[in-house]
């Protein structure tokens, strides 16, 4: 059960933290932070669809990560779901066409072999 809310949560947030970069470079930068500019700016990011599915995404990965903690113990549980950063890194290059220098690379690689040392 608990590899299943594993990928539950590496699913969930991968998706949802690009979804999210994605949502907000399509509505652009937030520069005015009255009361009543930001509350324009926050009904236009609900109008966002990738916002709205990004925040969906969030949730099951909140959820299903309180339900990991009731079967594993908290020191597992952080550093697993990190192999979301290595996941992370793939798509920002490849989804969001950033510039990802060797240094990123060289630390989402020791991201996935501190995983790797956790899960066995």
């Amino acid at each position: 059960m608990k590899w299943v809310l594993v990928g539950a949560i590496v699913a969930a947030t991968t998706v949802g933290e690009v979804l999210q970069a994605k949502g907000m470079r399509s509505h652009g930068e937030i520069r005015d932070f009255r009361p009543g500019s930001l509350g324009r700016a926050a009904a236009a990011l609900a109008r966002n669809w990738m916002i709205t599915a990004s925040v969906v995404a969030m949730a099951i990965s909140f959820f299903a990560y309180l339900g990991l903690l009731t079967v594993a113990e908290l020191s597992f549980a952080v550093p697993v779901t990190a192999i979301t950063y290595a996941f992370e890194t793939v798509l920002a290059k490849y989804v969001l066409h950033e510039r990802v220098s060797w240094l990123r690379w060289a630390g989402a690689a020791l991201v996935i072999g501190g995983v790797a040392l956790v899960s066995l």
